[in-house]
């Protein structure tokens, strides 16, 4: 057990949004629960009473009610909510709690002075913008992609769209041609709404190239609207609209077109690492209820917070950041490099305090971030509350990959004991977490607090058993409303099936390791197709790069296990990218073997060590532990990657180079 952090103050029922449902829940249902584990699992097991609760509890704008809650139960095909119209936009922009000229969007970045809306601004904006989509001709099912970054229009233009019924799709302009066109290939768009570039840090970067070869690979365009971001006053390229005249002055009022429930909101794409990105539908009504819940009742989000998450608008994470106006909650935007502090006109130095500051000038309430930002603050010897003034902030959330107690700890240690640290876990498949924080309960060093309310996560072993205190398969063994609707262009669900239903029929299978505890708090120890199995002990890489990446000399790693054919341990293989200057060697090698050792198992000290450049990471910066796998036990790379998925595709060639070297020395003679 790891040690207890934060503890609920007495009167969180009081004080927390979940406290209020819960009145509500006894005034109006007649239910009561003793503790937060009573009511998970009644929100586990009487579905249709739960979700609906939800609906009403947050008086859900619909224009035509629903005739049930859950029409068909089985997975997958849940149907949620038959019957039932309704609008996200519609439900986003009433911004419960918040007048008029409260501000909901604080933009903030390196390549422009910040920008604020308010509710009213906020409006106005979607309200030009709809108006000007429809004098493009946009329609209910007409897809619009967004090639932008994490500011204003891009969020403007996400609630447009849905205002009218049709379908947003967006890719960070970090990412290349190929990944982009890989994925709206797919969904052929209308329209295209794209920037001309950034700055990343003080360094501008050109997109107008990249746009160029977008339009050209998508014949399906209609119109293109340039968003001149770099260069406000540059001309927009020939035969595309700029933003001013998308979003120009109009009399049309804001309406919103009333879909079906499960009518497609957004695209958002898997990976895309070893084959085309599955393009993953999410629809209007489950994201809403889904965002709702989690934001107020997990994250404790309301009309008095300020939501900051750092992300792209290539991640999930964003699309739940910008619900957050549904709860009534401002959202805090950042564009730029978190590494450095940059402001237009002045140079660039390193600063992985930039964030926090951030969080101090807007008033953040809520700072969201990855687990390797948190360690790398932790790593730097950072004390944020020493850089600046965190005092406002009440909740940390952290995710991307598995947060190790010394995350945590750091945590507590220099940002301070008055926030609710919540280590959430989930995917770009639900888009939202599955497993992470609630007010009411504590936060230990290292642990996912609880399974989330209507998630029901459940660990399974080898042999599809549940299992607690045990390490097993992540599975969700009862439907969500925010699971997909579907992949797109997958017309009888075959290759949705095969993702998620393929190894437990009607169970939902995620691809994570897992271990639940007693009390239903949750471990993930990394990815299970990139399981570490010596002598048949499956090991997770969560706590293998915690240890390993805690030292000093090391920047980065990746593990594999490269199993034996005739049933022995295998070969387990690191790698590591050092800091700037060093050089693997003998010595170096036996400190990482020796803290391996102390810290988790002999089972856990690699077979060879070997220095590389540096770790494949995808665009969201998850590793490639898999594709490494692949390449060396002999697949070729253009086999194993695609190379338009990564961050840095040139990163694969040492592991290709290295393959080959290894099987030319075990080659006879």
């Amino acid at each position: 057990m790891g040690d207890v952090l934060w503890t609920p103050p007495a009167d969180v029922l009081e004080r927390s949004r979940i406290g209020d449902y819960l009145r509500w829940l006894r005034e109006h249902r007649g239910l009561d629960f003793a503790d937060y584990d009573a009511l998970w699992r009644w929100s586990v097991t009487d579905l249709d009473a739960f979700w609906r609760s939800i609906w009403d509890h947050f008086e859900v704008i619909a224009h035509t009610p629903p005739t049930a809650t859950l029409a068909e139960r089985g997975m997958p095909g849940a149907r949620w909510f038959p019957g039932a119209t309704l609008n996200y936009a519609e439900n986003v922009l009433r911004m419960p709690g918040r007048a008029d000229d409260d501000p909901v969007v604080l933009a903030h970045g390196q390549t422009r002075p910040p920008v604020t809306l308010t509710a009213g601004d906020l409006r106005e904006q979607v309200r030009r913008v709809s108006a000007g989509l429809r004098r493009l001709g946009i329609t209910a099912g007409d897809r619009v992609a967004a090639y932008a970054p994490n500011i204003p229009e891009t969020y403007v233009l996400l609630l447009a769209t849905a205002s009218l019924g049709a379908i947003f799709s967006s890719c960070a302009p970090e990412f290349g041609t190929r990944s982009v066109t890989d994925r709206w290939q797919q969904i052929e768009p209308t329209v295209l709404v794209a920037v001309d570039g950034y700055r990343y840090g003080d360094k501008p970067v050109d997109r107008r190239a990249e746009v160029a070869a977008i339009r050209a690979a998508l014949p399906s365009l209609r119109h293109t609207v340039s968003i001149g971001y770099l260069d406000p006053t540059g001309p927009a390229p020939e035969g595309a609209l700029g933003w001013a005249e998308l979003a120009a002055p109009t009399d049309e009022p804001l309406t919103f077109t009333p879909v079906p429930f499960d009518h497609p909101l957004y695209v958002l794409y898997s990976s895309g690492t070893t084959g085309l990105p599955k393009p993953i539908v999410h629809g209007h009504g489950g994201i809403l209820l889904e965002h709702l819940k989690m934001l107020a009742l997990h994250h404790d989000l309301g009309p008095a917070d300020r939501f900051f998450w750092f992300t792209t608008t290539g991640w999930m994470m964003w699309n739940f950041l910008v619900s957050g106006p549904a709860v009534g909650a401002a959202i805090v935007l950042f564009d730029g490099n978190p590494g450095v502090r940059a402001e237009p006109g002045r140079p660039a130095e390193p600063d992985l305090g930039a964030l926090w500051r951030l969080a101090a000038e807007t008033g953040t309430t809520y700072f969201g971030t990855s687990a390797p930002f948190l360690l790398a603050c932790r790593k730097a010897g950072l004390v944020p509350r020493e850089v600046a003034d965190v005092s406002a902030l009440r909740g940390v959330g952290s995710t991307g990959a598995p947060l190790p107690a010394e995350g945590f700890h750091w945590v507590y240690d220099t940002v301070g004991d008055q926030v609710q640290l919540q280590s959430l876990s989930g995917g770009t498949d639900v888009c939202t977490g599955f497993v992470g924080g609630v007010p009411l309960l504590p936060v230990y060093a290292g642990e996912i607090a609880c399974r989330a309310l209507g998630a029901k996560v459940e660990a399974r072993s080898a042999d599809g058993t549940p299992v607690i205190g045990e390490l097993g398969e992540l599975v969700i063994t009862e439907p969500m409303p925010s699971m997909p609707v579907g992949f797109w262009n997958d017309p009888d669900g075959t290759r949705y099936a095969e993702a998620y239903f393929s190894v437990y029929p009607g169970v939902w299978r995620h691809g994570d390791w897992i271990t639940i505890n007693s009390r239903g708090g949750c471990v993930i120890t990394g990815r299970s197709d990139a399981t570490l199995n010596r002598g048949g002990v499956r090991l997770g890489t969560a706590e293998f790069y915690s240890v390993v990446e805690g030292l000093d000399e090391v920047v980065d790693s990746v593990v594999v296990h490269l199993e034996d054919d005739e049933g022995g341990a295998g070969e387990l293989l690191l790698f590591v990218v050092l800091a700037d200057g060093l050089t693997l060697d003998d010595a170096l090698r036996k400190k990482i073997c020796r803290e391996l050792r102390t810290a988790l198992s002999p089972r856990h000290v690699p077979d060879e060590i070997h220095q590389v450049r540096a770790v494949p990471r995808t665009l969201s910066a998850k590793k490639l532990e898999v594709p490494v796998k692949k390449i060396l036990t002999g697949t070729p790379v253009d086999q194993a990657a695609a190379r338009g998925a990564l961050v840095n595709p040139e990163s694969l060639a040492s592991f290709a180079t290295f393959a080959e070297r290894r099987t030319t020395i075990q080659r006879p003679a």
